[in-house]
């Protein structure tokens, strides 16, 4: 007959298995998420707020900014998933809305994740 002592420490051992597992596949799906979000934005970010001279987007958040921000997005490290969706989908001065016919919420989701990783 196995102790109770032996017991908990085995299902100790199996919880903190599970939650490895769970936390490994977690991390894995928001790598996929920012690698599908990377080639949303390249598409349909970048020609307007990547880095260097000619993108309007970029810009415009270095005049606004005045230096005190990163202008170049993928170089930020304070966005948050709100933050890109609302702009996105309501658009901001001279930025455009994006609708869903042209940026899904899925996609959406995924540009959120590969700008906030």
């Amino acid at each position: 007959m196995r102790s109770r002592g032996v017991v908990l420490i085995s299902a100790f051992a199996i919880g903190i298995v599970v939650a490895i597992l769970l936390f490994s596949s977690m991390a894995s799906a928001q790598t996929a998420a920012a690698e599908r979000g990377e080639a949303v934005y390249d598409h349909w970010c970048a020609p307007c707020h990547a880095a260097g001279p000619g993108h309007p987007g970029t810009q415009s958040l270095e005049v606004k900014y005045r230096g005190e921000l990163q202008a170049v997005l993928t170089e930020r490290d304070d966005l948050t998933s709100e933050f890109v969706r609302t702009m996105v989908r309501e658009g901001i001065l001279m930025m455009a809305p994006f609708r869903k016919t042209e940026v899904t919420d899925a996609e959406l989701d995924d540009i959120a994740a590969y700008l906030t990783e």
